[in-house]
């Protein structure tokens, strides 16, 4: 099955690919920028002590930046889910590349993610991309990371982030923000994956979208599968995207609004309900 249908994607992007006034920020890994199925001319790189184009296209970090680019930036006719190639993509890496033989997922401190949500406000962002996971907390990165969220906040910037894939119950510095919209990984009919992280921040705050078999591009020739919280994520940074798109003179709150509540039944479980993209669509369209 379709993952963009499965959350009500496909109708909303036959309206848009997205305009290049609307800057997604993606922290993650570095991006094969060079890849014949990005497009290539809405992408930009923050400046930053790592460059956002890969330097080595077998290192995790890389991989991972690339797969998520091509679910938000690939051409439409490429293999990946291509949400929103008109829209400007504004990379940030946070993952150092490695090639050392771990083959754990890169992660950053949240003293990292906090410098980095701060210079894609800086950079113009209006939605950021979060598909990260956090070393482990100290008091200080913590406060950090929560200022900089709270920043975000204020400046109208809607932050989506992974809930994370070590099959808990609970939250984090991030998915407890309000402001945030935590994103679990479901599967082809909707249901959570078994190792999406699960809580009531994220149940109550949160949505569902695919992160099962999700095919995108990979950093050679040949695109590849993945799955997880990380992946289901720009699924909705995608949608918010497209929204604000078609909707420029909505404020963020109301975008996020529409997008956490459209075709929702409540919000009483730890289990987000699942995006529907076209409700939001609907809802905005009427307001």
């Amino acid at each position: 099955m379709n993952p963009l249908n499965t959350v009500q994607l496909s109708p909303l992007m036959q309206l848009s690919s997205g305009t290049p006034e609307i800057v997604i920020g993606l922290i993650d890994g570095p991006v094969t920028t060079n890849h014949p199925d990005l497009s290539t001319s809405s992408i930009r790189e923050v400046d930053g002590r790592m460059r956002g184009a890969c330097a080595s296209a077998s290192s995790l970090a890389c991989g991972h930046g690339t797969f998520v680019a091509g679910i938000l930036s690939a051409r439409r006719e490429s293999v990946a889910p291509a949400i929103c190639p008109g829209c400007t993509l504004l990379v940030r890496p946070i993952f150092t590349e490695t090639t050392n033989g771990d083959r754990r997922m890169p992660s950053a401190s949240p003293e990292e993610l906090a410098t980095a949500i701060l210079e894609c406000l800086e950079a113009g962002a209006h939605v950021l991309n979060l598909s990260v996971g956090l070393d482990q907390p100290s008091t200080r990165g913590q406060r950090e990371l929560e200022e900089a969220l709270s920043l975000a906040a204020r400046r109208g910037v809607i932050v989506v982030a992974a809930a994370g894939n070590q099959a808990a119950v609970g939250s984090s510095s991030i998915t407890r923000h309000a402001w945030v919209i935590p994103v679990v990984a479901c599967d082809a009919r909707g249901r959570p994956t078994d190792q999406s992280n699960l809580g009531s921040s994220i149940g109550r705050q949160g949505l569902s979208a695919p992160g099962d078999a999700v095919l995108s591009l990979g950093t050679g020739s040949k695109p590849i599968t993945a799955g997880g919280t990380s992946i289901a994520t720009p699924f909705v940074t995608g949608a918010v995207a497209l929204l604000r798109s078609l909707f420029p003179n909505a404020p963020a709150a109301q975008v996020k609004l529409a997008i956490s509540q459209a075709g929702t039944r409540g919000r009483g479980s730890i289990v987000p309900p699942l995006l529907n993209a076209w409700a939001a669509y609907q809802v905005l369209n009427q307001a």
